[in-house]
This record gives C-alpha cells, structure tokens and sequence, in this order.
C-alpha cells in the first residue's frame, strides 16, 4: 500500500491535474491513497481572506470571488458544464460565505482553521472528480473525520489512538476497492469543529496516515528534482542528495527546511516507512529517498533561509540576572501563546530568542511579556542556518551581511542577519 502527496504547485491549474493523474496511472494495481494540498497559492489567498474579514480592512467578498473564478476556470478547463463537480465545489465554498455574514467573534485561531480548511476541500474535490472522469476508481474522504485533535487551532495535537482507530476501521477494505483521496493538512476536533496541523501540513498528514495502516512508502510530489542542500531561488549551483537518514532529515526540517514539513519525519521512522521526495514533472526521476541506515554524503553544507524573523530581548526591569526561574517564566509565556524559539542566547542581564513572525501571535506574546520584562526587538531579520559547515561556508553565506547573532556548534552554524 502507496501513500502520495501531491502539493499546492503539482495542482495549481487544470494541466496540473491532468499529469496528477497521469501520475496516479503509472501505478496501477497498487492499493493507493492520495493526499491533496491546496491548489496554488489558495492558502495565501484564504489567509489574506481570513485578515480582511478579522480585522475589517479589506474587500472581503472580492478576494473571496477571485479565489471562486480561479478555481472555477479549473473546473471549466477539465470537465463539460453540468458535471457534479461544479455544485459540490459550490456548496464547499457556501462554508465561508455563511461565515463571512456575520461579524467575526471567535479568536482568530478558530476562524484562521474554518476558513483557510477549506482550499483542501475544494482541491480534493476536483482531483477525484478528475480521477473519476479519467476511469481511474476512487473515492473522496473527508479527513476531519479519521484525524482526531485537540482544541488547539492552527496547530492541532493529533490524537494517535483515536485516529489510529479511526483509520484502521474504514480505510483498508476501501483501499481494496479504490484510490482514496483526501485532505492534508486537517483535522478535527470531538466538537466536529476544523483544525490545520501547522503550515504546509499535508505532509504530516501523508505521514500519519501512512504509519496507521504500515504503509510500504510514502512520496512526496514536488517541483524540486529531491531534497537539495539549498534553495534554489537564493542559491546556484545547488546539488541534490539520492539519500538521507531519518536523523539528518529531522535535523534539517527541524531548522526550518521548506521540502517537508518538520512533523513528517518521526511517524515514518518509528515505523520504519521510507519517504521519497520526487519531482512531478519527472515521475520516473530517483528523487530522494530517506530511510533507516542511509548514508548521508555533504560535498557542500545544508543551507537553510527563514526570512520574516524576529529577534527578542527580554530582560528584567530591575538589571537583576537572567534566573533559571525567569526563564521558566518566559519559556511559559512561549508557550502559552504558540510560539516557537527558532535559535536562543542567554546573557547575564536578559534572553535573546528569534522567531518566526506571525503577527496576531508576536502581538499577545509582546504585550504577555511586557507585563513582567523590559523588551527590544528587531524585525525583518533573515535566520541563517549551516549543516555541515566549513569556514568558507560560514563566509560565503554572511558576506554584505550584519551579524546580530551567531552560534556555531560541531555540525551547525546559525546566524541572524539583516
């Protein structure tokens, strides 16, 4: 049994869904469950929908209607008018219209989830109506039913024995029958309420799905020839790795590379699954392949970007030392507002941290801390990251830079730049 995931960029058109299923094809005969992001940048557009409708301050019902027509011009290009497929996307996009009608009133978390969800819904119904049109057997679920979290929205905590449960019950006698299709990146909660499992998602989805039923592998579709020792849009002359082990990969996304989504890798691991990552354009390409054992090869230094970064200082009002008791309180404060510390230093007098900036939580996280600390910070900060690093690396990646942090260690070096 196969699992797939297909991102936003193997789906963001009506051709894109035409060489997914030419994909799907190849692998006849085989039990096959296809995991679907968002098509495109639809997550963008409906989080950009999600901030004009919180906050107010945009035309919501116009960003709203080009989400409409873009996917609906997919639609038009793959199938005759009157097919199902135009009132079931419909009728999924009828959930935000019911929501954006009224004022909002939930925490913005929860309205972040019922809204951004949503693109999944709606790609997944196309990419099985398509299947379907194509003689390709399939049949789509809704994955809010077999993932099981808690209340915490935008990052839910999966519950592995309810899903395991869920999972085991329903989905092998369908996998006998057909292609299953279904969302990443959801889940839901004991109140049938929507959650989002982290941003780019529906990899962690592919994963728990994949070692609930012991999967023989999963793959990763992308538009990366595999798992390349750097961004190509900030670095030439990249190389790509034929293998890596589980620990290098969960260092890696652990830091903060794109390719996979950092929760991915530990389910497949413990259940001893290879993830393959392979280029949708290239189906029969090698790709990468991270399994148990592997041999990790670096003739250049993993680089990893995170743009968007913020570095906090944090320090006590009276000059007193950076206690281990104020750093319990402030590592209590991280966590209470779901932030995460992307690299750390601590001094005498104060706590640096930086982290990602996700404005609706860098604001409650601010305001939390100023009511115990003195705090500075900068914005607009890029984090710099160097796996298997030499002098000339750590030289080449800084050079035109200002360093405000740096910290370097046996394998790894990151630094905070502007």
């Amino acid at each position: 049994m196969l699992v797939f995931k297909f991102g936003g960029a193997s789906v963001k058109d009506a051709q894109g869904v035409i060489n997914l299923g030419k994909v799907v094809s190849g692998y006849a005969g085989n039990q096959l469950l296809v995991v679907v992001s968002a098509m495109g940048k639809t997550t963008n557009a409906l989080e950009k929908l999600t901030n004009a409708y919180v906050n107010s301050d945009g035309d919501v019902h116009e960003i709203f209607d080009e989400l409409k027509a873009y996917h609906y011009q997919i639609i038009a290009e793959l199938f005759e008018p009157g097919h199902p497929v135009f009132d079931e996307v419909a009728n999924t996009f009828v959930e935000i219209d019911w929501m954006i009608e009224d004022e909002p009133q939930d925490d913005y978390d929860f309205i972040y989830d019922q809204i951004v969800s949503i693109g999944e819904l709606v790609s997944t119904r196309i990419v099985n109506a398509w299947f379907n049109h194509e003689g390709i057997a399939s049949k789509w679920l809704d994955v809010r039913g077999y993932i099981h979290t808690d209340n915490t929205y935008r990052e839910g905590v999966v519950d592995w024995a309810k899903t395991r449960e869920s999972i085991q019950k329903d989905f092998p006698a369908l996998l006998e029958k057909s292609i299953i299709v279904t969302q990443g990146f959801l889940g839901g909660t004991s109140e049938n309420f929507t959650t989002t499992l982290g941003r780019e998602g529906s990899d962690y989805t592919a994963s728990i799905i994949a070692s609930c039923l012991g999967a023989e592998s999963v793959t990763t579709w992308k538009d990366v020839p595999g798992i390349l020792n750097a961004d190509p849009k900030y670095f030439a002359d990249t190389i790509k790795f034929d293998e890596l082990s589980y620990q290098e990969a969960i260092e890696m996304t652990f830091y903060g590379a794109s390719v996979i989504h950092p929760k991915t890798i530990k389910p497949l691991q413990n259940a001893k699954i290879p993830l393959l990552v392979k280029p949708f354009t290239d189906p029969d390409a090698p790709g990468t392949i991270i399994k148990e054992n592997a041999v990790n090869s670096f003739a250049k230094p993993v680089i990893i970007v995170k743009q968007k970064q913020v570095m906090l200082s944090v320090s006590a009002g009276d000059y007193s030392f950076i206690s281990e008791s104020h750093l319990s309180e402030i590592f209590g404060l991280f966590a209470k507002n779901h932030v995460k510390v992307n690299v750390m230093q601590t001094s005498a007098l104060s706590f640096t941290a930086c982290i990602d900036f996700v404005p609706e939580r860098f604001e409650k996280l601010l305001a939390s801390l100023k009511a115990f600390f003195k705090v500075k910070y900068n914005d607009n900060l890029t984090l710099i990251t160097l796996r298997h690093y030499n002098d000339e690396s750590l030289a080449e990646v800084t050079a035109g830079k200002t360093i405000l942090m740096k910290q370097t260690s046996r394998n790894t070096a990151q630094m905070v730049v502007k």
